[in-house]
């Protein structure tokens, strides 16, 4: 994807990439740090795409969020700055450039349906691995996890067949390897 900037002067214009990227943002578990950093994103007109927050050193009172945003090169180098100033930030990694990583969600997906279209979804989830987690005689839930485009192809599907309604958890990301996030340069 990219974007055109243009200025009075004819010959500033130019092509710039929009990126996405997933940033993962070690953090004080405590009220108001993500109030402050969405407050951040806001405050500078960044969207943020996906967001997943959680504790995950109970000891340490640590928890990690992770944002997918997007923006030019430029921008997403402010945006990670920005997040490092932050008091509560003890850490920030943007886990695209970073290295290998995995990155995956998960959906509870509704879906309606009778008779053929019943078949046909069942025959859709198990093409997708979706578990079926409550069924009555007339609709379905799945729990579908994996990557976000694995994920918009099953409800995409599901849509003729009768989808209902859509839960999503937002996407979670860890670098691969045997190195903690902290230990990271």
């Amino acid at each position: 994807m990219s974007t055109t900037t243009t200025t009075h002067y004819p010959a500033s214009t130019r092509t710039e990439q929009v990126e996405t990227r997933t940033l993962c943002v070690l953090v004080d578990n405590e009220p108001g740090v993500l109030a402050r950093v969405i407050g951040l994103f806001s405050g500078r007109g960044y969207n943020i795409d996906s967001l997943t927050v959680s504790e995950t050193e109970h000891e340490k009172h640590l928890s990690r969020i992770t944002i997918v945003t997007r923006g030019t090169p430029m921008v997403l180098e402010q945006i990670k700055n920005q997040l490092d100033r932050l008091v509560p930030v003890h850490r920030v990694v943007d886990i695209t450039m970073a290295g290998p990583s995995i990155q995956r969600e998960l959906a509870m997906v509704k879906v309606r349906g009778k008779d053929e279209h019943r078949m046909e979804a069942l025959r859709l989830a198990d093409a997708f691995r979706a578990r079926v987690i409550d069924a009555t005689t007339e609709s379905f839930v799945f729990e579908i996890t994996g990557a976000s485009e694995k994920i918009e192809s099953f409800i995409n599907l599901m849509l003729p067949v009768g989808l209902v309604e859509v839960s999503r958890t937002g996407i979670v990301a860890i670098a691969r390897g045997p190195e903690a996030m902290l230990s990271r340069a």
